[in-house]
């Protein structure tokens, strides 16, 4: 399977492998096009073959779709999954992040919590990073893997 190849690649490549919003929230909608994808880098962490890595924001980010529709239930799902995944870091934020992100933003001009999510990813130790944001290309500090070059357009 060319999916399974083309991220293989890609985590051979590095051991820390950190993780934008975008990878969180595809796998936990269960959206068809990216689940696939999502799914072998969840693996991969729960393996323990390569440790992930994301922001605090990531979870204030997955928390909006369910605190806005009252599904209790899916709030803490979600939070369980992000706080007790093998092999998954959650980093705070904390003032080396923060100034490393404005000196990113700075250089890259793209939007403050991105520039958190890469600046997380970078002080973590993480070489690559996944997401599904162009935008993040710009950041040569990091390989960085859309999930739209690897997933297969549906038809």
């Amino acid at each position: 399977m060319a999916l399974r190849r083309a991220l293989g690649q890609f985590l051979k490549r590095h051991r820390i492998v950190a993780a934008d919003t975008m990878v969180f929230i595809y796998h936990l909608q269960e959206h068809p096009r990216y689940i696939p994808a999502t799914q072998v880098i969840l693996d991969a962490w729960e393996a323990g073959s390569h440790q992930g890595v994301t922001s605090i924001l990531t979870l204030a980010e997955v928390l909006v779709r369910p605190l806005r529709d009252g599904n209790e239930k899916a709030v803490e799902d979600y939070r369980r999954l992000l706080t007790t995944f093998p092999n998954l870091r959650l980093i705070e934020v904390g003032r080396g992040v923060v100034e490393l992100a404005a000196r990113l933003r700075a250089t890259h001009g793209l939007p403050m919590p991105d520039m958190i999510q890469a600046a997380t990813a970078l002080t973590a130790g993480a070489t690559g990073f996944i997401s599904n944001d162009a935008g993040f290309k710009r950041v040569k500090d990091l390989d960085i893997l859309l999930l739209d070059e690897v997933a297969p357009a549906r038809r």
